[in-house]
C-alpha cells in the first residue's frame, strides 16, 4: 500500500509503498478515508521523539483517522465492529510504525468508534486528538450557564472545538483572534467576543471584564499572565504543562489536560492550589473523562464514570459523542488548516 513516512531519524516524510498492515488481536483493519496533522506528527517527522518512544522504521505518520472497516481480528472490543462499518479513532500504540496517513490502518479497536449518520468523513478524520483534548479541557472546568470563560487558543482545533462545546453549555466565550478571517471563523463556530492575542490581551479583557473571568481555558500564550485574568476561586484547564508554581495564586483550581481518546484511568485531579503551591487536593472528579454520557440529541452531560468501567463500554459513547451530543457534527474539517496556522504561529 501506499503510505507517508519516514524511513530514519531526520529523513523527510515520503510517499513510500509497503506492505498493508495486518491487525492482531483486538484490533481492526480500515481502509482510511481521511486524517490530520496534529502536533505530535510533526513532532513524530522532526525526529523531536527520538529515545522517548521506539520506532519501527519505516514510520507511517498519523493518529486521527476516519475510514471503513475492512476485517477485524479477535480479542476485547472488536465484537462491535464488522466488515463495512464507518468508523474514527486515532492509532494507539506503544510503538512508532504503523499510522494513518497510509492506505489502511490496523489500531486497537478500543481507540475506534462508529461515525454517526449524517456525519462525514473529513469531519470525523480531524476530530480524535483535538475533539478528545477539547472535551477533556471544557470538563475539567465545569462551565455553568452565563458564566464567563477565556479560551486562549481558540483559532486552533482544540479551541474551536472547545468553543463550540462551551456554547452548547450555555457559557459566554470570549475567544483569541487577531485577522479578519481569524475573528470570523471563531464568531462562526460561536465566541461571544474577541480579544486580540497579538495586542495587550490582558488588557483588553480586563477593560471588558474587570471582575475577570470565571474560567480558563489554555491552549496558547503565557498561562501565568492569563491565570491573572481569573476572578477569586477560578477554574483553568491547561494542555500546555502550565503548573501550580506558575500562577502565583492560592484561590485556583488547575487542571492539566492530556488527551486520551478512550483508556479509563484516573490521572492526577484538578487541583486546588495551596499556599505553598507543592501540593493538590482532590475535589472528587478526575481530570481526564471517560465518558460523554450524552445522546445524540442532547448535550453531552458530565461524565460519573470510574477508573473500573471497561474500556469497550467507555470509548464508543465517549468518541460518538464528540461528534454528535451538543454540537450536532457542526465541527468543520477546515479547522484544520486554521490550526496549522496558529500553532505554527504562536
Amino acid at each position: 500500500m501506499k503510505a507517508i513516512a519516514t524511513t530514519e531519524f531526520g529523513a523527510p516524510a515520503t510517499l513510500v509503498e509497503i506492505p498493508a498492515p495486518e491487525p492482531a488481536e483486538g484490533e481492526i483493519l480500515a481502509r482510511v478515508a481521511s486524517s490530520s496533522i496534529n502536533g505530535f506528527d510533526l513532532s513524530v517527522a522532526s525526529g523531536r521523539l527520538k529515545g522517548m518512544m521506539e520506532h519501527r522504521f519505516p514510520v507511517v505518520l498519523g493518529k486521527d483517522f476516519a475510514g471503513t472497516v475492512e476485517a477485524e481480528a479477535t480479542g476485547h472490543g472488536v465484537d462491535g465492529f464488522a466488515e463495512g462499518d464507518a468508523v474514527f479513532g486515532v492509532v494507539m500504540k506503544r510503538e512508532l510504525g504503523e499510522g494513518s496517513f497510509g492506505e489502511r490502518v490496523a489500531t486497537p479497536a478500543a481507540f475506534a468508534a462508529k461515525v454517526p449518520d449524517g456525519v462525514d468523513a473529513a469531519t470525523a478524520g480531524a476530530l480524535g486528538l483535538a475533539g478528545t483534548a477539547a472535551h477533556d479541557a471544557v470538563e475539567a472546568v465545569e462551565p455553568q450557564h452565563g458564566e464567563i470563560v477565556l479560551v486562549s487558543g481558540a483559532t486552533g482545533g482544540v479551541g474551536v472545538i472547545a468553543v463550540q462545546l462551551l456554547k452548547a453549555r450555555g457559557a459566554h466565550v470570549i475567544a483569541t483572534a487577531s485577522t479578519d478571517d481569524e475573528i470570523a471563523f471563531v464568531r462562526e463556530h460561536g465566541a461571544d467576543d474577541i480579544v486580540d492575542y497579538r495586542g495587550d490581551l490582558a488588557a483588553a479583557v480586563r477593560e471588558k471584564y474587570p471582575r475577570g473571568v470565571d474560567a480558563l481555558l489554555h491552549f496558547a500564550g503565557d498561562g501565568a499572565q492569563l491565570a491573572g485574568l481569573l476572578a477569586p476561586g477560578g477554574r483553568l484547564a491547561s494542555t500546555l504543562g502550565l503548573s501550580a508554581e506558575q500562577l502565583g495564586r492560592d484561590d485556583l483550581t488547575l487542571a492539566p489536560i492530556m488527551a486520551n481518546p478512550s483508556r479509563p484511568r484516573s490521572r492526577s485531579s484538578p487541583m486546588r492550589l495551596p499556599p505553598t503551591s507543592s501540593a493538590s487536593r482532590s475535589r472528587g472528579r478526575t481530570t481526564l473523562r471517560t465518558s460523554l454520557g450524552g445522546s445524540p440529541t442532547s448535550p453531552p452531560a458530565p461524565s460519573e464514570s470510574s477508573p473500573s468501567e471497561s474500556t469497550t463500554d467507555a470509548q464508543p459513547t465517549r468518541l460518538r459523542g464528540l461528534l454528535t451530543g451538543a454540537i450536532g457534527g457542526r465541527i468543520l474539517a477546515g479547522s484544520i488548516a486554521t490550526a496549522g496556522r496558529a500553532n505554527a504561529s504562536r
